[in-house]
């Protein structure tokens, strides 16, 4: 008897031996797994030579999201960079090709994790209004919430940077619609969903305009929050160039605007070139009329040319509206086959 019960306790303990590598929600399986079902967190924060703020970035993001892995991608920096935001406990990686828009592309495809919170890396946004942000993003099963910046001083928020902000925004509001006032913010909160389904095109600071019309065009739930916008501490020097950027996010619209509303774009080109030709063309026919002449040959060949042109402009505009439906098909797709986010109550 004493043998039978040696020999079934050895069984059983090798029994447990071997389930030793399974997880504790699958061996007991009636216990409420809570670290299992909590949505993990990743801060992503692309910065170049920010050597004199990214240590207090990450510490403040650590106390603010205690729970979330903070990524640092560092895009060619020559300072102390690197050595000081992993010294402050961030999981650090590079990225060589020059420019915010590639760092963000390689961050979306690299890491994984049910919610994403994008920051700079100069000290300018608030960390503490991240956790409302994941709180708002996961209540309402939203896909992005956007910061719009809210400035104490006219030094934070430099004149041109401000009119340009607003003159860029103005026009994407009247394109896309306008439920998002602060389209170069670079504060954002996004789902899975919609890092996963991201194409990422631009190569600059231009990608916040991307962001925007992204999920604008798709319909996506998004949300904006109102946050506060400091100035860059002593010894940080803005990346921003005021006309440069501000010419490449104008021509990073006029390519969405093209891309994504092919009709109105060629439709307005179109109409530009007609009545360019009725300006040139007009006296051509008033004195064919009164004369039975015409006098000014090179006007005529020329406004017969830019209404052909026109015609021509609108045909095009028309196949490329067909052929960007289709692209738009697709891209819903794309972003249907990510499963969402479980709702805050389940």
């Amino acid at each position: 008897m004493v043998d039978v019960l040696e020999q079934f306790t050895g069984a059983a303990t090798l029994q447990r031996s071997r389930l030793d590598w399974l997880p504790e929600a699958v061996l007991r399986p009636h216990e409420p797994a809570t670290a299992a079902v909590q949505p993990s967190v990743a801060v992503l924060i692309p910065c170049c030579n920010e050597e004199a703020t990214i240590a207090k970035v990450v510490a403040d993001f650590h106390a603010s999201l205690p729970r979330a892995t903070i990524y640092v991608y560092d895009n060619n920096s020559c300072d102390r960079t690197i050595t000081r935001a992993r010294a402050a406990g961030a999981v650090v990686r590079s990225e060589l090709l020059q420019g915010k828009g590639h760092v963000v592309r390689r961050m979306f495809a690299d890491i994984d994790a049910e919610a994403f919170i994008l920051v700079d890396g100069d000290d300018t946004y608030d960390a503490g209004a991240a956790p409302a942000m994941l709180r708002l993003l996961r209540e309402r099963q939203l896909d992005m919430v956007n910061a719009a910046r809210m400035t104490e001083g006219a030094d934070a928020y430099r004149p041109g940077h401000r009119l340009g902000n607003r003159l860029l925004s103005g026009m994407v509001q009247a394109v896309f619609g306008s439920r998002i006032s602060d389209v170069l913010s670079g504060y954002r909160a996004f789902s899975r969903r919609f890092v996963k389904s991201f194409p990422a095109l631009a190569g600059g600071f231009e990608t916040e305009t991307e962001f925007t019309v992204h999920a604008l065009e798709l319909k996506m739930p998004i949300a904006e929050v109102a946050t506060r916008y400091r100035v860059r501490p002593n010894g940080s020097k803005s990346k921003l160039r005021t006309w440069s950027d501000g010419l490449r996010i104008t021509r990073t619209i006029l390519l969405l605007v093209k891309e994504s509303r092919p009709l109105q774009f060629f439709a307005t080109v179109g109409s530009l070139l007609l009545l360019a030709a009725l300006a040139l063309g007009a006296p051509v026919v008033l004195a064919f009329l009164h004369t039975g002449q015409v006098p000014r040959l090179p006007s005529a060949v020329l406004a017969t040319g830019l209404v052909l042109l026109s015609s021509l402009t609108l045909v095009c505009g028309m196949v490329l509206d067909s052929v960007e439906r289709g692209r738009k098909e697709m891209k819903r797709l794309a972003y249907l086959a990510i499963p969402p986010a479980p709702p805050a109550d389940g």
